[in-house]
């Protein structure tokens, strides 16, 4: 099954989109000094504001200010935008007094851009007024001194309007702002109980609304348990219908009982997501005996894992700062499955990670498979699970770790996905060579802060997670025991 078909069998389900606001501007006082000024730079501002436009946001674009009087004004429609990130593009020098009102209040993170007309000015014959044009970086110091002294975060991307180096480190703060955004309006599910004994994944709910924003809905099995008794059989044979088309079924293992209770599951599981409107969610019931709880706990993989495809990751274990390290990973469009460490294989220096449960299926380097399971390891239950691999190539660890002042820090390590002997148990399993000795990584990375669950994301991610934190406003931690050691990653 190829990601294409994938995606067109599982549609995502859409949210808010990013809000981003654009202002441009420059120092008035030259405008009747130098004539032909205001027109060049106007046109430049057209072009970044067509380069914005064509993104995947709601661009509120402001127009061009010359003055602190036309900051102001531009500052309360910008306020009034809610925007996730304001862009302010320096087309020559300006004061800093024109970017203060922006900053103060709007409440949104700033992001300053100076980008001149071309590479480099033509000395022979420009003259002040054409110089003046190449000029936007003279305030970036400015601006950077006055929110340093005012206590707001500075940030800043400087080039050419054409420089694609420049648009690329753009780009990761429009990322990063994809991120900011899901979070401060996510709605993230908490459904059961902590797993016995797993105190590194037990969560202060608080914390999570405070820090990252957005808000945690405390759920009970009982929730699932009645959407899962209005399914009919037709819509449970539907829902394997589909299953058969994006898996493929090891049908020696996978008992008919069991398919068709997942599939159930997985339609009740739907109508939870939708009725608390929910973008993530955590789960985990220990259960005994065999009781209906249990069998809803053990039921969760399949209809997890179609969700997770669809852009609302769903987690085991009750593992509430995975399942939004999924989220981040998802909205920055590169997967992320539920993962922890499984193995260390030093013949081929790789680390095998992955975990049985939800998997992101749009990511997988083939056609998973539906696996049945007699047990699920350390837990009660039986039934179908998903067997899946990340595809070859650049893979990025995100994890949601945490300081010993309640503090959340975002985790990455950058690797590569690489072929290689998997085990076939039902689980989500992956290879990879993070350019050192494997146990030297388990070292530094377990050292970071981050629990023992994470998101596998592909893609060299660790960039735009690092910008998310900034727009956040949260520490972010690299591992690279590679560059440390001096061996090339």
């Amino acid at each position: 099954m190829t990601t294409t078909s994938v995606a067109d069998l599982l549609p995502r389900i859409t949210r808010r989109k990013t809000r981003i606001g654009l202002i441009a501007g420059g120092l008035g006082a030259y405008w009747p000094q130098f004539p032909t000024l205001l027109p060049q730079l106007q046109e430049s501002s057209r072009y970044v504001s067509e380069r914005f436009q064509a993104l995947d946001a709601d661009v509120t674009d402001v127009g061009f200010i010359s003055d602190a009087q036309e900051a102001a004004a531009a500052a309360e429609r910008l306020r009034a935008a809610d925007p996730d990130l304001i862009v302010i593009f320096l087309t020559t020098y300006l004061t800093s007094s024109m970017v203060l009102p922006i900053a103060q209040r709007s409440g949104a993170p700033i992001l300053i851009i100076d980008l001149q007309p071309t590479e480099a000015m033509d000395h022979a014959t420009f003259g002040t007024g054409e110089w003046l044009a190449y000029c936007g970086q003279c305030s970036v110091p400015e601006v950077g001194n006055l929110f340093r002294r005012a206590g707001i975060d500075f940030r800043s991307v400087s080039g050419h309007l054409r420089d694609e180096n420049a648009w690329r480190r753009i780009n990761n703060w429009i990322q990063a702002a994809h991120v900011r955004a899901r979070l401060r309006h996510a709605r993230h599910g908490l459904m059961g109980h902590l797993y016995p004994g797993m105190l590194d994944v037990s969560t202060d709910l608080t914390s999570v609304s405070t820090q990252l924003g957005g808000h945690v809905e405390v759920l009970e099995f009982d929730d699932l348990r009645v959407r899962v008794d209005e399914v009919t059989d037709a819509q449970a044979r539907d829902r394997i219908d589909l299953a058969r088309q994006v898996f493929e079924i090891d049908e020696a293992s996978v008992a008919e009982e069991d398919f068709l209770w997942g599939a159930r599951v997985s339609v009740g599981l739907d109508r939870l997501i939708e009725d608390f409107d929910l973008d993530s969610m955590a789960y985990y019931h220990r259960g005994l005996g065999g009781e209906l709880h249990e069998r809803l706990g053990a039921g969760m993989i399949l209809g997890s894992s179609l969700l997770t495809a669809r852009g609302v990751p769903i987690a085991g274990e009750y593992e509430l700062r995975n399942s939004i390290a999924m989220l981040i990973g998802d909205t920055l469009g590169a997967g992320g499955s539920f993962t922890e460490i499984q193995a260390l294989n030093f013949f081929d220096g790789v680390v095998e990670m992955g975990h049985d449960g939800p998997a992101h299926l749009a990511i997988g380097a083939r056609q998973p498979i539906l696996r049945g399971l007699g047990i699920y390891h350390g837990k009660r239950g039986y039934g179908v699970s998903v067997e899946f691999d990340v595809k070859p190539g650049a893979v990025t660890t995100i994890g949601l770790g945490q300081n010993r002042n309640g503090s959340y820090v975002l985790v990455t390590s950058e690797g590569t996905v690489v072929p290689g002997p998997l085990l076939a148990i039902g689980n989500t399993t992956s290879r990879v060579d993070f350019g050192c000795d494997p146990g030297e990584w388990v070292d530094s990375w377990s050292a970071s802060g981050v629990d023992h669950h994470w998101a596998l994301a592909t893609g060299h991610r660790a960039a735009e997670v690092k910008a998310a934190a900034s727009l956040i406003g949260l520490e972010h931690r690299h591992v690279d025991v590679a560059a440390e050691t001096g061996i090339r990653l």
